[in-house]
């Protein structure tokens, strides 16, 4: 058996270096949400900041009546190693989000709600997509109160201005 050795990290000069983060929500399955929020809040723990735009389906990790409701996505998901078909079966979806959970829970990972919150207490700034709470009919007190605000996506780009910041989409 081949015994891996650890990556020699490149040399970088100071300017190179990751100074903000800007990742794009777009789904409110269990595992993109979690993604996303391991992402900047390892940011922010790097010094690094963060900003998380919550778009199209998105919005409802940040959505007060669906955020504690979110799940895992079992149909079209090759990551799952199940059948499409059986992914389908009712229950499925229920069981893996559970199961999910579980696994998270021993990690000492926390819902999405407190997870919210301690993105927000560690600086992480977090936008809603004007365009997609028009079409999705939420007014800006269907969502959570840490909020910054809602911008348009040419404001959102506007944000991602300057050497160092990188575009995320999950």
């Amino acid at each position: 058996m081949e015994v891996l050795q650890p990556v020699k990290e490149p040399k970088a000069s100071t300017d190179a270096k990751v100074k903000r983060v800007m990742i794009i929500v777009s789904k409110a399955t269990l595992d993109n949400v979690y993604a996303s929020f391991i992402l900047a809040n390892g940011a922010r723990m790097e010094g690094i900041e963060a900003e998380l735009f919550f778009t199209f389906f998105g919005l409802e990790a940040i959505t007060k009546d669906k955020l504690k409701h979110l799940s895992v996505a079992t149909v079209g998901n090759p990551a799952m190693h199940i059948p499409t078909m059986l992914g389908g079966l009712p229950g499925m979806e229920a069981f893996a989000t559970s199961m999910m959970k579980k696994e998270m829970e021993k990690l000492d990972i926390p819902p999405v709600d407190e997870f919210l919150e301690i993105l927000a207490a560690s600086g992480v700034k977090m936008w809603a997509c004007r365009l997609a709470m028009d079409m999705f009919h939420l007014k800006q007190e269907d969502l959570i109160e840490d909020l910054e605000g809602v911008l348009t996506v040419g404001d959102f780009y506007n944000r991602a201005h300057g050497e160092g910041t990188h575009l995320m989409f999950i």
